[in-house]
């Protein structure tokens, strides 16, 4: 049963073992989605919220938009992803001669992990009409890590700096969208 302090506490205590031990810990903790709603509190607005930062883990309750999708970005640390609500699909990508190329992809549902190397480089899509709730650990502290972080725009590849603002605003931006296009249909089914 999910409890959101026990969790960090063990999430501190294991991540010296590794992302191994951290995969069985996320994959527990989202294998039970009602009960991580009754910590969390149900998701009013999409975004990336911190439960846990320091310089050799970072736990982090994101909710996805609705219809979202998250430019590829690098994290230069192990990740585990668990998904407790939705849909979450990672598009995996790898360095090239002149960029990037995408080379596979996962589709995680309710209850689903993933894990990230060190090295990996994904983007992120919810591709579903309502907010996609997961839990993503990570092997170091995601806001600071020791080596510069690289993000790629999504139509021309370009490698820029991470900017954890610009990816705020990116989650912004999808649920602005998201209302606005609901509005619309709302207005339109009452017409």
């Amino acid at each position: 049963m999910f409890h959101r302090d026990r969790f960090i506490e063990d999430c501190i205590k294991t991540v010296g073992e590794g992302q191994g031990a951290i995969s069985e810990l996320v994959a527990a903790a989202v294998s039970d989605g009602t009960r991580v709603f009754a910590e969390l509190g149900e998701p009013v607005h999409a975004g990336i919220g911190m439960l846990y930062r320091a310089p050799n883990l970072t736990i982090i309750n994101f909710v996805w938009a609705p219809c979202m999708s998250l430019m590829p970005h690098d994290h230069h640390m192990f990740s585990v992803v668990g998904i407790y609500a939705g849909r979450e699909d990672n598009v995996f990508w790898r360095r090239t001669a002149s960029g990037i190329e995408a080379y596979g992809a996962t589709s995680l549902g309710a209850g689903d992990i993933t894990t990230l190397e060190r090295d990996a480089i994904h983007s992120v899509l919810n591709p579903i009409g309502k907010m996609t709730c997961a839990i993503h650990v990570y092997g170091g502290d995601f806001l600071a890590p020791p080596e510069p972080r690289s993000m790629w725009d999504h139509e021309t590849l370009a490698e820029t700096p991470w900017d954890v603002e610009r990816a705020k605003e990116a989650f912004a931006a999808a649920e602005a969208r998201f209302n606005a296009w609901r509005e619309s249909e709302a207005v339109a089914a009452a017409q």
